[in-house]
């Protein structure tokens, strides 16, 4: 049994999904922290299904309290490209309290397998996506519970940490999910569309384009570079 962050992205459907193939049962976990669309949990909630989770945890947590993101507060997502350094998209602090709390249900649950969707790679350069972060958090799970304590470690799984998005997307298509079921966009379009200028629309749009796989995905732009 692993826990499982689902936020309605690609990269977390895919990591699902590798839990999934790899004979874990899952128990997902996505958070409503009152980001400005709900349509990625949604989207969460069609992977959560799809993928047979035994379990699906909506989470309440409202960081628009703390603000300080576009993805959080009324702060224009930028449409310009991906550009060098951390982004306004950043939500600070995000991956480290998503963690901890899919820790605490792990450890209420029994399980000591988490999955959690981060690239290093083709990303936006957010902190909390690096595998310095990932082995950190591990070693902290280790003396921070009961169950680490006692002898009974948890693991991290990043399984996507070090693929380029066009792998990502090669992943999905050999794990015949259905891709089109997840949600990417920052900043979604009249219509339920994608926006196709965000960071994240770019992204996901590359990745398909570069691994050679249809792009399932409605934009309301063609995304460009």
């Amino acid at each position: 049994m692993a826990v499982v962050l689902v936020s309605g992205g690609l990269d977390s459907m895919i990591s699902a999904a590798s839990a999934k193939a790899a004979g874990y049962h899952i128990l997902a976990l996505s958070v409503d922290y009152n980001q400005r669309h709900q349509i990625e949990l949604a989207a969460a909630r069609r992977v959560a299904h799809a993928l047979g989770a035994e379990r699906h945890i909506v989470l309440p947590l409202d960081l628009s309290a703390f603000g300080g993101s576009a993805l959080t507060a009324d702060i224009d997502v930028p449409k310009d490209g991906v550009q060098p350094g951390i982004p306004v998209t950043y939500v600070p602090a995000r991956n480290t309290i998503f963690l901890s709390l899919a820790l605490g249900w792990a450890e209420a649950a029994g399980a000591r397998d988490l999955f959690i969707g981060v690239n290093a790679l083709d990303y936006s350069g957010y902190p909390d996506c690096r595998p310095e972060f990932i082995a950190a958090f591990e070693g902290l799970a280790e003396i921070a519970t009961k169950a680490g304590v006692e002898g009974q470690p948890f693991k991290i799984h990043a399984p996507l940490q070090h693929m380029t998005k066009a792998d990502i997307v090669r992943e999905g298509a050999r794990l015949g999910i259905d891709m089109g079921l997840s949600w990417s966009c920052y900043d979604p379009a009249p219509g339920g569309l994608h926006c196709g200028l965000c960071d994240s629309c770019r992204l996901r749009s590359k990745g398909f384009e570069e691994a050679g796989i249809p792009d399932p995905t409605a934009y309301a732009v063609k995304p460009q570079g």
